[in-house]
This record gives C-alpha cells, sequence and structure tokens, in this order.
C-alpha cells in the first residue's frame, strides 16, 4: 500500500489522518450535530440523506487515489475520543521546482472557539514541510470571511495579495486574498 495512505499525525488534543471506511459513525455524527449557520461562510447544517455507508465507502476510495496521485491529500480531524471535528486538505499545485500547494479547512460549527483549527493547521503546516516537502502554501480566502482571515495570519501565513474573479462560487466569480507561508522560513524552525 502507498507509504501516503499512512499519513498519520497527532497533536495534544487531535488525530489528524485520512479518512477510513470504519470512520463512517463518527464522520456522519459530527455533520448531523452541526448548528444552523452561525454566518455567511459557515454551511450549518447539510441534508447527509445521501451520505449512506456505500457512498461513504467510495468517498474513501476518492480520497486514497488522490493521496497516491500526489494530487490531494484530505483529512480527518478527530478527538482523542474518535469524534470527529472537522477536515483539512492539501492540494498539491505545482511539484517539480516549486513544491507548492494549497491548504483548505474547517472545523464543524458545534466544535468551534475551542482551538482545534489552530492546532490542526498548525501540524498541517510542519507536515507539509516534513513529511510531503511542499515549500510554499497557499490559502485562499474570501474576501469577506476576516474570521478564517484571523486564523491564517495566527497560523504564520502572510497576506500576498488579491485574486480578482479567481473561483466561481455561489454562481459568480468572486474575489479572493491568497495568504502564503513558505515552510522553510523560520517561523517554523521550532
Amino acid at each position: 500500500m502507498d507509504k501516503n495512505l499512512w499519513l498519520h499525525f497527532t497533536t495534544q488534543r487531535l488525530i489528524i489522518r485520512p479518512l477510513e471506511e470504519n470512520d463512517y459513525e463518527s464522520w456522519l455524527r459530527g455533520f448531523v450535530n452541526r448548528k444552523p449557520s452561525q454566518y455567511k461562510h459557515d454551511k450549518g447544517q447539510l441534508d447527509m440523506s445521501d451520505a449512506t455507508e456505500p457512498w461513504f465507502a467510495a468517498l474513501v476510495t476518492r480520497h486514497q487515489e488522490a493521496i497516491k496521485s500526489d494530487d490531494l491529500y484530505i483529512f480527518g480531524i478527530f478527538d482523542k475520543a474518535h469524534n470527529h471535528l472537522g477536515m483539512l486538505n492539501i492540494k498539491n499545485l505545482s511539484r517539480d521546482n516549486f513544491q507548492w500547494a494549497e491548504i483548505g479547512y474547517f472545523i464543524h460549527n458545534q466544535h468551534w472557539h475551542q482551538g482545534f483549527a489552530y492546532e490542526a493547521l498548525t501540524e498541517l503546516i510542519k507536515q507539509c514541510r516534513d513529511t510531503l516537502k511542499f515549500h510554499r502554501v497557499e490559502a485562499h480566502i474570501n474576501i469577506d470571511n476576516p474570521r478564517s482571515v484571523n486564523l491564517i495570519e495566527k497560523v504564520g501565513f502572510q497576506y500576498e495579495c488579491v485574486r480578482k474573479g479567481f473561483i466561481f462560487e455561489n454562481g459568480q466569480w468572486t474575489d479572493h486574498y491568497v495568504y502564503y507561508l513558505n515552510t522553510h522560513d523560520e517561523i517554523l524552525k521550532t
């Protein structure tokens, strides 16, 4: 089996790893127990009626194939009691001379304000450098999402620019901030 499928990271409170088929109940519970939307960029409660065990098994397989191809790394975030708290992802934008990736993240809104996103992202950046060997990591953030901006700045990312009409969402092309972090910078040497 591909060595990258065994990417498991732990922090003081968290286990971060690719989803496995036996995660279904915990994963589903995380989504089903979401609170109503708390603000514009929070999807809140979602219809999970199509998320059956066979559907989830196919999702896990797709995630594994993406990892094997070094295209996309998707990780579940679990606490030590195996409660599903959210997800992280790393999209390989370019290897070769760039070693460049984009990250994404979310924590289920019932687990907000406990520092889980900060803890998970801090570990993810270390693993981007040490395990996956990415040098530059970007975060693309809606310009009207100050909560995500605050989080990513706290982790150590720096503002680079606004990309106009960058992502098609909600029926229109939207502007996004681009934040970046070079994983070999002095800030991460600790």
